[in-house]
């Protein structure tokens, strides 16, 4: 298998590739671009996009590195999912291990730390038909089904099981890094360790758009970390997943999603704001015939009216210019919202200003979020541009929106 390793937003030295490997590279990864390199045949360049990790199609693997830490990457992808709040070093392993390949041993260390006290165990409710008499007897189903043989009798119980949502959600988490083909021999391992312990749970497949939570409460409350890793990994994360014509595994994630999540989810808790208030919610068009569809990313309601809009921008600014288009288009929110101010989050560098519009009552703020440190260092930041969101939030004249936000 031929190994490529590459970093998000970086233009590669010259890479010779056939014409086989280039199209299954174009098809499988279509955020990396493919540029000729000038003077050569089969030479190409490739610069990947914000999408990172690693990904296998035929006999090609593809890394991708992000250009912030993994140990910072993971641990904001884990407070977005479940905001559980593990600090970067949990994450620190060797340098050369790839992103899929940390995870993987960061999943081993809690599972070992959950499983200490034995596999967790919890009623499930069976139906089946017995021989002997078990829980409750169902008659409708009895009459229905058997017409009055006695046996078998269809009955409905309580099993104590370890085959339960918790323990299904690691086994699967588990196998769909088995099946990147992992790097490091001791992630390798640890997965199989994992996979032994949970031998008698259910292999179950969950898609990427739909990993069910799980709750929590003092009975289960040590095993948070480690369902909230396999929740990571199953959300991120495809086995054998269909890209056209390629069937490809992998372990990916979108960085712009990834950001836009975790600034949700960690402002929203600054503010002290509900899901329902505070996130991506449906708004009015931009225009009267509604035909100019409109989705900020960060929308925050109070009741019926529009305080506060923003967007969350994870980019490649090497010069630390906002792109104009950016402010165009968070000008177009603060107009049709009829607010006096949109704030632009960067995360990294970029050149902070607040921007006033001529001939209008209007402004744009541009701010930074520096996400290079630790998680507390990160969240801490947030709690600044809490602030700052305030402050923009009681300079702004409320907007009646149409009461179109999810719960």
């Amino acid at each position: 298998m031929r190994h490529l390793d590459l970093q998000e937003y970086l233009r590669s030295g010259p890479l010779t590739l056939s014409l086989a490997e280039r199209d299954l590279l174009s098809e499988a990864l279509p955020s990396i671009s493919i540029t000729p390199v000038s003077g050569t045949v089969g030479a190409y360049s490739l610069t990947p996009s914000s999408t990172v990790g690693a990904l296998e199609a035929d006999d090609l693997s593809v890394l991708i590195q992000p250009k912030i830490g993994i140990p910072q990457l993971l641990s904001m992808a884990s407070y977005a999912i479940g905001q559980v709040k593990f600090q970067s070093e949990e994450f620190e392993f060797p340098e050369e291990h790839a992103l899929a390949d940390v995870l993987a041993l960061a999943l081993v260390h809690h599972a070992r730390m959950a499983f200490a006290r034995g596999l967790l165990h919890g009623y499930r409710v069976e139906e089946e038909a017995l021989h002997t008499v078990r829980g409750r007897i169902r008659f409708d189903e009895q009459m229905r089904r058997r017409f009055g043989i006695p046996l078998p009798v269809e009955v409905r119980y309580d099993d104590f099981t370890d085959d339960i949502l918790a323990n299904r959600l690691v086994k699967a988490a588990a196998y769909r890094l088995i099946n990147i083909r992992l790097r490091s021999l001791k992630a390798r391992i640890g997965m199989g360790w994992i996979a032994g312990m949970l031998d008698n749970v259910s292999l179950r497949e969950f898609p990427p758009n739909d990993v069910p939570d799980v709750p929590f409460d003092r009975l289960n409350e040590h095993y948070k970390n480690v369902v909230e890793l396999s929740r990571l990994v199953l959300r991120h994360s495809a086995f054998q997943s269909s890209r056209g014509t390629v069937r490809a595994s992998g372990f990916l994630v979108n960085m712009n999603d990834l950001f836009q999540e975790f600034l949700t989810v960690a402002l929203r808790e600054t503010l002290g704001v509900s899901k329902r208030a505070f996130g991506e919610h449906g708004i009015p068009s931009l225009d009267e015939s509604a035909r100019l569809r409109l989705q900020p990313d960060l929308v925050w309601r109070d009741g019926s009216l529009c305080v506060f809009v923003g967007y969350a921008k994870y980019k490649n600014i090497a010069d630390k210019a906002v792109p104009e288009s950016d402010i165009y288009q968070m000008l177009a929110y603060v107009t049709a919202l009829n607010l006096r101010g949109g704030m632009l989050i960067y995360a990294g560098e970029a050149d902070t200003a607040t921007h006033h519009i001529r001939n209008t009552d209007k402004t744009v703020e541009v701010v930074s979020l520096d996400i290079s440190g630790t998680l507390d260092e990160i969240l801490a930041n947030v709690r600044g541009l809490g602030r700052k969101v305030m402050r923009l939030r009681q300079g702004t004249s409320p907007s009646p929106v149409a009461a179109t936000a999810s719960s």
